[in-house]
Order: C-alpha cells, then structure tokens, then sequence
C-alpha cells in the first residue's frame, strides 16, 4: 500500500503493476480516438447531404448517431481520466486508491467499447450499431487495452479499493479529486455546512415535501453561494464555473434541492450578464448576488417540452409597458421567487425561435396561502416523486403586466440566443449536482453495506456488494472529471456545449446508477420511505430528463461531431 502520495508498486492478483498503470492507460488511448474517428466517418457517409449533415438522415440513423455521442464520451472521459491521474502523480498524490480506480475505470469502459456500451438500461450499443464491421475493434484486443480489458476491472481490484474506503471515515470522497488548495479549501467549507445544515434534515423536508427553510437559503447567501460566478463589480465573488462545480456538488451531495437552489441564480446572471444592458446588470446583478432577489427561469409549456422554439406565451405591447398571455409548466421554485426569466413571443407573425424574447419580469413572492398574489398570474403545484425542496408548478398568464424596460437587452428576438448562451454552465452544472447525488448514494450505502449482517458477515464482505459500492466510486470520478474538465473549457472562455453535454450525459446516467444499486444492496429496506435511498433514487432520476433529456443531449453532440 502506499504512503505520503508515493504510487504504488504491489501488483493486483491479476497481475497489473499499480506503479506503470499510466503507461497502460496512455497507450490504450489511441485505439479508442481511431475507432471514434472511424465510427465518426462511417456515420457521415450515411447523413452527410451535399457537403453538410442531413437533419432528417440524423434522425432515420438516431440510434447510431446517439451511440457516436455515447462512444465520444467515453473517449473524453477515459482521456480526462488519463490526465487526471498524470497531473496527480506530477504533485507526488497518487496513490494506490486513484491508481485502482483508473486501472477499473479503464477496464470496463473499454470491454463496453468493445462489446456494449449501455446508452439506457434497454439500449445496448455495439461496434455493428454504427456501421462498423466486426473486425472494428481489433485493437482493443492487443497490447495495453487487452491488458486492461483483462486484469483491469476484476474482483480483486474491486475488492482492494473496497478495502481502502473503508480505511477512510464515513462520508470521506473517495479518491484525491485533483482539485488545488483554494478549490479544496471551498470544497471543506460546503462540506461541512451540508453535513451541519442540510443532512441532517433533507429527508424530513423531501417526505413533508417541504420547502427548503429560508434561514438555510440566508445563511447560503452568507456563504456567498448566488453570487458565486457574479463578477465582484457587481457583488459577486467572480469565482469561476469550477467552483460552481464543487459547490453544487457538495450541497447536492446534501440534498439535490439545496444543491439546485442555486441553478435559477446561475441561470439569471447569465442572462444579464450576456445580454442585459448595463442598467439591467447594476440593477439585477447585486440584488441576486445577496439572496435579495430570488429568481425563477419561466421557458417551458405543456406541448413543447424541449422544442422551446415552438413557444406559444406571447407578450404584446400595452402602452410603455407589455402584457404577457400564456401557459407555462415544470417552473421551479416559482412561487416565493420575485424575478422571472420568462421567454415569450413577441412576433405573433413567427411560429420558431426568431420570435422569441426574453423578459426580466418583477413579481410579487407569495405564500401558502396565495402562492402567486399579482393580477394577471395564477399558478398550481406539481406533485412530484423526487427533487423536492422548491416545488414545481404550472402557471397561468392572463396580460400579467411587465414593465417595458424589462425586455432583456431592450432587444425583441433575442431571447432564444440569449437562452443558448446559458446552456453551457447550467448543463455543467447540472452534471456537478448529478455528482452530489451519485456520491449521497454511495455514502448512505457505504454505512449500510457495513452495519447491515447476514449470514453472520457484514454485507459489504459479499463480493457483489463490494462490486457495486467500488464501480460507484469509480464511476463517480470519472462523471466529476468529466465535468471538471467542461467547467476548465468554459473558464477558458472556450465553446463546450460538447464538453457540457458530454458531462451531464454520463453523469446524469451515473447518479441513476448509483441510486439504484445502492437501493439494491438495501434490499427491501430500500424500498421503505424511511431510508434515505429511496430520496435519492427519485432525486437521481429526474437529472435525466431536466436541463435537457439524454436523447437531446446525444443529438446536440452528434451533431456537433458529424459538422
């Protein structure tokens, strides 16, 4: 075992030597970029339609095109993967528990390269999928990636690591996540208000379905949390999307409600930041900063889902200032919220996007009683199984009155742009609250796993059981490296809508995982409202489907890669 970060130099009982695992896993690298590049070609030559991909030939080949998305992710990932390890042994931290979890890592996202990468519980693709001949994945049968393929994710390795997290306290991360000392330092401080403040009380709040009490959202506020990213002129700390990725982890790792709390804030100062005029961003900005104003994003209406071109609301001028006629659904925390980022149709001669315009629209906070108290507006809740905490409801508008100098930017048909420039940090960060949950998972079935006996052994000393909590540790890091890594594109100032869709891809399919499995090795307890597993399989379910659904998540990046 090693000690003060020197890497490993014991061999698995399959034979891998821990210390040249790099080696292994930098060489298994290119094979996986050439049957990409080689399933990306292959994939052209069916869509692309005088120089340019075919919208209606992506959709008759949707299953190869969303199995492309898959295989690039997996690249990405095993590449971000990679690097992680390097710059960990680099600093003199890697040890034998980040040196298992890449050595497993590799293992099975290679055999699922190679035999069949799970896009859904349902949908297994395979190399014959798109288009390629059976001969394809040859050399993921030779050299390094054989070499994993074969000793990389086996039961020893699986049993070694389970070994070492036991090593560690409870609710401890598992694995060094690469983060620097200002990062780390933010990191602890989350930690400890989640373990102090939320933990402790999510579940009652999800089982009352209760909102999240307003001395937790101040004393959020206190922290700094809503106006993380907010550029310090404006009363934000100006920190960057990687520590909106580490926070949101640890306060969904809490409770996804509280994690997500943030989310609208995110969404908001985006918004004016990028398209606001300047007395729109020094009137907002603050007020959002300090928790004054709490925002709510209004898009999306019954029939449109994600097709938010097709939006029916429609603001019409009255006087100086507009009214605004229409139905919304799936609004979150809309009822105690004062601000509305609320995109309507302010061309009733246009029937996609280019009609489209965003609006600041004031409101006035409600409460139980009367949850939506302004003329013009009225509203009703949602029931829902899991992400509770903010409550969702549909609303109803009636010429509710905005003030003229709301139109973002003071611009008409800009709205929908000015909501694609958003996408990026809120599916980043959507893909970091998957982490959170992922790793509640795994901690509430750590615990359980070793307090739990049958047939006189803890559970945990089954090696299934300890299969299960090892490939969620593993998968975990790979989902936060591949966000990471999005965050880093994004704070460079890159386009990484690929990047973004990439991590809340797999981290989405990643948190559902976890939950399942840890409600499986809970047995029928699971199944008991009173056990927090059951919170946190309907909690990792809806990442799936919110902030985009899989499915438009591998087109965007089909897409992408096909351009």
């Amino acid at each position: 075992m090693a000690h003060d970060g020197q890497a490993p130099s014991r061999d698995t009982e399959d034979g891998i030597r821990l210390a040249g695992i790099l080696e292994l896993t930098g060489a298994a690298l290119g094979p996986v970029d050439a049957l990409l590049d080689r399933a990306t070609q292959a994939l052209r030559d069916l869509v692309v339609e005088d120089g340019r991909p075919s919208g209606a030939r992506i959709e008759a080949e949707q299953t190869a095109a969303h199995g492309l998305a898959w295989l690039a992710t997996y690249a990405r990932a095993l590449r971000q993967m990679h690097d992680w390890a390097q710059r960990l042994e680099t600093s003199g931290t890697f040890a034998e528990t980040e040196a298992l979890i890449l050595q497993i890592a590799f293992g099975e996202y290679l055999d699922q390269i190679a035999g069949g990468l799970p896009m859904s519980q349902g949908e297994i693709l395979r190399p014959a999928d798109l288009g390629l001949p059976s001969d394809a994945v040859r050399d993921l049968d030779i050299g390094a990636s054989a070499t994993l393929r074969a000793h990389g994710n086996t039961q020893a390795a699986r049993t070694r690591l389970v070994e070492l997290m036991q090593e560690h306290a409870a609710n401890v991360t598992v694995g060094n996540p690469g983060l620097d000392d200002e990062m780390e330092m933010v990191r602890e401080q989350f930690r400890r208000f989640t373990l102090d403040r939320v933990a402790p009380h999510a579940h009652a709040w999800h089982l009352k379905d209760q909102l999240i009490p307003m001395d937790v959202i101040e004393e959020m506020a206190e922290m700094g949390v809503f106006g993380l990213t907010i550029p310090e002129e404006f009363g934000g700390f100006g920190l960057s999307k990687t520590a909106m990725c580490v926070v949101s982890e640890e306060l969904s790792r809490g409770y996804i409600g509280v994690g997500s709390l943030g989310t609208r804030s995110e969404i908001a100062a985006e918004l004016i930041l990028g398209g606001g005029t300047e007395a729109q961003k020094s009137h907002w900005l603050p007020r959002i900063a300090s928790a004054e104003t709490l925002p709510t994003a209004v898009f999306t209406e019954p029939n449109t889902g994600s097709d938010l071109g097709s939006l029916r609301t429609r603001a019409t001028r009255n006087g100086e200032d507009w009214a605004i006629t229409g139905n919304k659904t799936w609004i979150t925390h809309a009822a105690r919220t004062h601000l509305m980022t609320l995109l309507a149709r302010t061309d009733p001669e246009t029937t996609d996007y280019r009609g489209l315009s965003m609006f600041l629209a004031e409101k006035t906070p409600g409460s139980d009683d009367a949850p939506f108290p302004d003329d013009g507006i009225s509203g009703g809740e949602i029931e829902v199984l899991g992400y509770r905490g903010m409550k969702e409801y549909e609303l109803a508008f009636d010429g509710f009155r905005v003030n003229g100098d709301s139109l973002l930017g003071g611009a008409e048909g800009q709205g929908f742009k000015q909501l694609m420039q958003t996408f990026e940090s809120a599916r980043i960060q959507t893909a970091a609250r998957a982490v959170g949950v992922a790793q509640s998972a795994l901690d509430v079935t750590m615990q359980y796993a070793k307090d739990r006996k049958q047939f006189g052994k803890p559970l945990i000393a089954f090696p299934r059981v300890s299969g299960k909590l090892a490939m969620m540790a593993v998968e975990i890091m790979v989902a936060r490296q591949l966000t990471y890594d999005a965050a880093r594109e994004k704070d460079a100032g890159e386009r990484c809508d690929l990047e973004a869709g990439m991590a809340k891809l797999l981290g989405a399919r990643v948190a559902w995982a976890a939950a399942d499995n840890g409600l499986q090795v809970h047995g029928g307890n699971g199944f008991a409202l009173e056990y927090e597993i059951s919170r946190l399989l309907c909690d990792a379910r809806i990442l799936n489907i919110f902030e985009g659904a899989a499915e438009i998540q591998a087109q965007v990046i089909a897409r992408r890669l096909l351009a």
